[in-house]
């Protein structure tokens, strides 16, 4: 049995429905194909989803029977890229209404350093403004102006003021990237409420919700749902600390306790609340009331805090990807209800690899924990006794991890930094974990590779996610397989960020009702999603403005790319 919402059910009950389980043979024979639209689509709905590889939506498709049931009926391409090495979520999102690859973004990390930097913190984030005495990584003063290219969004405005630019996500950077320099109205999940820019008003809609999510939560909840298909993945995979404590995970059912905010933001019920307030904002806005298309942004956040804490093959990730399923369809189904003729692209920043434990466990080989000795304070420990260099502010080098950037510190003699340089280009190539080394002043020599990102090298992934202003002095891809997590805890056993194919590859699909589908499985990049959704609305741009090409979604004779 499946429970049916009425359409004047208001949107906060829609979106908090918890569904009943539902398996892939309950899916409806699909209706009859509807008369073709005409003119220009009257909203633009971009979706990502943190963290949804291809390779995840391969292994679910067949138990959609929702939201991504509907999307599949449209334009799929299964094999799309986040061409570019560094995959993270703010440069992942940095590249969906841009069209740019992070190399003309700026967009190179979720964090980069400036080891110049005046204040104590050499950390930047890649959505603070670093110059307001207020801001830290970790609580920052959020701003778009690290984005160095327009959205989609701001291009629309500049045509036409009337244009709205909306978005919401889990996560501040995801809306900030999104939406861009000229956000009507841009929220995020914050802590225990839903947050916006600090000179900018948070509207109605974002109160109402976090409202209605802070009874929730001071109520409690019990454990969600599941259809009897996630059984299969209801196993304890243990997990050890260094200081060899040992933890599980797998079998989670998200419980929520009274009062438990985190336990709210870790799963499903935070992307049902993004699908609430964005159903919410476009009728607070007006949106797709006109001729002028409106922009509305969506990411939801919830399948990344997943992975991370559980990783991609447990119960917990079966629980998350079939409540997203239910949470995109209350969304469709809202703008439906709203007769707005609108189109729909979906995709993730980027995809992701589960937790080593697991990975053992299904004979995957390579699979294994980053050896501490790449930390970056272990790095510099090795280098500094391999060079005897030592520097005032005490770190040699700044940032490292699993694939990433290292910076070297500030106030190096010529003589100084070329030592340190070679040590470390040394150190990082003998590692048996390490894949490639290279130099920023050879990346900065490249072009910024073209053609099939299936096909590109390492130094081509590594160069689409280079900027000479932002990107360390060396950047270090680890091998495949190498979960970038040398001590695990129980938020953050898997991860990813790596130049490999199961991080790059993400599904995106369009749809718009009456137009024919298709599924095409030839390799496509998320820097064509802007090119392509600008053309369904008619804008076009000069040469050099997109990294990506228009993609012809329709699967008819029509030529959605045609002028």
């Amino acid at each position: 049995m499946t429970l049916r919402f009425p359409a004047a059910l208001a949107p906060l009950a829609l979106a908090f429905a918890l569904p009943v389980p539902a398996i892939a043979e309950d899916v409806s024979a699909p209706a009859p194909a509807e008369a073709a639209p005409h003119g220009k689509p009257q909203l633009i709905l971009a979706i990502a989803v943190d963290q949804l590889s291809a390779d995840l939506f391969a292994q679910y498709r067949q138990h959609f029977t929702k939201g991504f049931a509907r999307l599949l009926q449209g334009a799929v391409y299964p094999s799309g890229y986040q061409s570019h090495a560094a995959t993270e979520t703010c440069p992942g999102h940095s590249t969906l209404m841009t069209g740019a690859h992070p190399s003309r973004t700026g967009i190179v990390a979720n964090n980069w350093y400036m080891p110049g930097l005046t204040r104590a913190e050499k950390k930047v984030y890649c959505a603070e403004d670093e110059s307001d005495p207020r801001s830290s990584p970790d609580k920052p003063v959020v701003t778009s102006a690290k984005l160095k290219v327009p959205t989609l969004g701001d291009l629309l405005k500049q045509v036409d003021p009337r244009t709205i630019n909306a978005a919401v996500a889990g996560k501040d950077r995801a809306a900030v990237m999104m939406s861009g320099h000229n956000a009507d109205a841009a929220y995020w999940w914050e802590g225990k409420a839903f947050a916006t820019y600090e000179k900018k008003p948070l509207g109605k809609a974002a109160q109402d919700v976090s409202a209605d999510v802070a009874k929730r939560v001071a109520a409690g909840e019990g454990d969600l749902p599941f259809p009897g298909w996630c059984g299969a993945f209801d196993r304890a995979v243990n997990v050890a600390r260094a200081d060899g404590i040992t933890f599980s995970m797998g079998t989670g059912r998200f419980p929520m306790k009274a009062g438990d905010f985190r336990g709210f933001a870790g799963g499903p019920r935070l992307d049902a609340a993004t699908g609430d307030l964005a159903l919410r904002m476009v009728d607070e806005l007006g949106m797709g009331k006109d001729e002028v298309p409106d922009v509305l942004s969506v990411s939801f956040s919830a399948t990344d805090k997943v992975g991370h804490a559980y990783g991609n093959e447990g119960l917990e990730m079966c629980i998350q990807l079939t409540q997203l399923d239910q949470t995109i369809d209350t969304l469709l189904a809202g703008l439906d209800a709203r007769g707005i003729d609108y189109v729909v692209m979906l995709t993730a920043d980027h995809g992701g690899i589960d937790a080593p434990e697991r990975l053992d466990q299904q004979g995957y080989p390579g699979g294994e924990r980053m050896s501490a000795d790449l930390d970056v304070d272990a790095l510099a420990e090795a280098i500094g006794g391999d060079t005897g260099i030592k520097v005032p502010e005490g770190k040699l080098l700044y940032g490292g991890g699993g694939s990433g950037d290292i910076y070297l510190a500030h106030g190096l003699s010529p003589r100084q930094r070329k030592k340190l340089l070679t040590a470390l280009v040394k150190r990082l190539e003998a590692h048996p974990q390490v894949e490639s080394v290279y130099r920023s002043e050879d990346l900065a020599k490249l072009p910024v590779p073209t053609g099939n990102p299936q096909d590109w090298t390492m130094i081509e992934r590594t160069r689409a996610s280079f900027d000479p202003e932002r990107s360390g002095d060396v950047l270090m891809m680890t091998k495949r397989g190498v979960v970038p997590i040398s001590n695990p805890a129980p938020s953050f056993t898997a991860t990813h960020g790596s130049p490999w194919d199961y991080d790059r590859r993400v599904p995106m699909l369009f749809w718009r009702k009456g137009v024919p589908g298709f599924e095409q499985p030839a390799p496509v990049e998320t820097v064509d999603i802007a090119p392509t959704l600008a053309a369904t609305v008619g804008l076009t741009q000069p040469a050099g403005t997109w990294d990506g090409r228009c993609l012809d979604i329709d699967g008819g004779q029509a030529d959605t790319c045609a002028p």
